[in-house]
């Protein structure tokens, strides 16, 4: 159903005003002021004062209104005249009524989404391992990192990259282009499995959209923006698809909207200059699958481990060997409530590194983007949204690394195969 129109604020006014103290434990574990809470309090105070005080004066206008029609006409002037005053006092109490709300819009926009219980507590080095899968690889002779093996297979030109677009950037070409198109495929293939909706979305957005997702906070500056066209490029699909549905209600009623999203992703990577240079591990731009889903909020927590359990089976049919960990609160990012990564070992960094990613992000985004759904009531509240990546081009690095030989040749596992027409090795290219 489009045109639901404006849900809810962006945090929950009751929830504030009844329990600030669980808004303020969210802050202190993000590591986050929490005295912006008292000034959503007091934001919010003025806003129902001046609304108050224009819903009164509007309610004293219309009865009023009815006094001028069946005065006589001797009376009417002077009554004419006093509806006038009248008139100009509800429209002043209009225009302080909605600068107020505005005002509580502004502060509370500053509260990040309410973090879980169990979060927790910290900043990036305070996860939680949850577990740990597969057998770290080790080798009879000395490994070659990701771009050393991708150069030989033909597979990966950083060099003419930069030299068309600069640092950061690159070429995937002959078996390196194969085998990220077969890594999507694949993992589309299992989102089909799992009643996913593919889409390939548009990787430019309006700026309400942005923030409606939580991107344009504190890490605004990783986000390229096109100002001549007021519109920005997404990092992820998780921006177009949490947008897909703005301003709608939907029915998640049988079971949650599950959408996967095909997309190319753009990130300035502001601030981490100097780090994972080297290859395509970190890099401007990239292909991903990300996993979409709209659900009942009390189904969330549960959908969020059916995101995680999905991921968890491509990774053991790719053989690589990883960890799952519940990200820390101050490591979250504006929108999630809770996260959880799935990182890869990398033998040549003898390091784990981060290859997926999954948020439960509870009703943050959907009451800052209007999307909301009947409850059984038959009343409107807002849906919950998650996100988590199936398949992206970071991939292709534990891949290579994992599962190389001796002569830099590469093992390919045995589930991409169909998909690289049964290819079951990669072969270094002489002369390369």
């Amino acid at each position: 159903m489009l045109g639901a129109g404006k849900l809810e604020r962006v945090i929950d006014p009751v929830l504030l005003r009844n329990d600030p103290e669980a808004v303020k434990r969210s802050q202190r574990a993000r590591g986050n002021d929490e005295a912006v809470v008292d000034e959503a309090l007091a934001a919010d105070a003025s806003r129902r004062a001046a609304l108050g005080e224009f819903e009164t004066l509007r309610a004293e206008q219309n009865e009023f209104g009815k006094r001028v029609k069946a005065a006589s006409k001797d009376e009417k002037p002077a009554l004419i005249q006093q509806a006038q005053q009248l008139a100009a006092s509800v429209k002043a109490a209009d225009a302080r009524a909605k600068a107020a709300e505005a005002e509580f819009d502004a502060i509370s926009l500053r509260i990040e989404n309410l973090v879980i219980d169990g979060v927790p507590a910290g900043g990036e080095e305070n996860f939680v391992t949850l577990r740990e899968v597969g057998e770290q690889p080790t080798f009879d002779f000395a490994p070659r990192d990701h771009l050393e093996l991708g150069e030989m297979l033909g597979a990966i030109d950083m060099e003419r990259g930069a030299k068309v677009s600069g640092a950061r950037f690159y070429f995937l070409r002959g078996v390196g282009a194969r085998l990220e198109l077969a890594l999507m495929n694949m993992a589309l293939d299992r989102a089909l499995q799992h009643g996913f909706t593919p889409l390939i979305t548009p990787t430019l957005v309006k700026p309400e959209i942005m923030q409606g997702t939580g991107f344009l906070g504190e890490h605004a500056d990783e986000v390229y923006h096109l100002p001549a066209q007021d519109l920005y490029l997404t990092g992820t699909s998780e921006v177009a698809l949490a947008g897909y549905h703005s301003d709608e209600i939907i029915d998640v009623s049988a079971s949650p909207i599950r959408y996967a999203g095909w997309s190319t992703c753009y990130r300035s990577e502001a601030g981490s200059h100097g780090k994972d240079t080297r290859g395509i591990l970190r890099v401007h731009q990239f292909n991903k699958l990300e996993m979409f889903v709209y659900a009942d909020p009390a189904e969330a927590e549960a959908e969020h481990d059916r995101l995680v359990g999905w991921q968890e089976e491509i990774l053991q049919a790719l053989g690589l060997h990883y960890r799952v960990i519940d990200v820390a609160a101050g490591d979250l990012g504006s929108s999630a409530a809770r996260k959880f990564d799935i990182e890869a070992w990398v033998p040549t960094q003898d390091a784990y590194r981060e290859l997926t990613s999954t948020s439960n992000c509870t009703t943050y985004q959907s009451r800052r983007l209007s999307t909301r759904y009947r409850t059984e009531s038959g009343k409107t509240a807002a849906v919950a949204t998650l996100n988590g990546t199936l398949a992206t081009t970071r991939w292709i690095v534990a891949i290579l690394e994992t599962h190389q030989q001796a002569d830099g040749s590469v093992i390919v596992p045995e589930a991409l195969r169909p998909y690289l027409g049964g290819l079951d090795v990669l072969t270094p290219i002489a002369g390369v």
